[in-house]
């Protein structure tokens, strides 16, 4: 399947997200916080990376902006609840920080596959 990074503060956000796409077939590395996020996709090749928005150290907004210099097809998925996802359209705040999709947290396993899936293909027609 595909190699995924997972960028998240929240232990057990982090650790679910990481055992789900594992359970689902994916290679999946995870970082607790960005800084250790943009050092691990530096040293490895990934195929998506999914991004906390809101961390110590580098919020995922300047992970994105990070990720798209070193690689700008990257496909990026980034998450956040709590209100840290502005109340307007998902796709128009995705594009505004540079990500290809929001998952809005709690989001379920099957919301998860169904993101991970459809940015997956795109990569692989486009």
């Amino acid at each position: 399947m595909a190699r995924i990074l997972v960028i998240d503060d929240e232990e057990m956000i982090r650790q679910t997200t990481c055992a789900a796409l594992q359970f689902a077939g994916h290679e999946v590395s995870c970082a607790a916080d960005g800084e250790e996020g943009v050092n691990l996709f530096r040293q490895q090749p990934f195929d998506l990376v999914i991004t906390d928005i809101r961390m110590p150290r580098m919020s995922g907004p300047e992970v994105i902006k990070v990720l798209r210099s070193l690689r700008p097809e990257i496909r990026v998925i980034i998450a956040g609840g709590g209100g840290s996802v502005p109340a307007i359209e998902p796709a128009a705040f995705a594009q505004h920080v540079g990500a290809d999709c929001v998952l809005q947290k709690p989001f379920t396993v099957q919301e998860l596959n169904i993101a991970v899936a459809g940015l997956l293909n795109v990569a692989k027609d486009g």
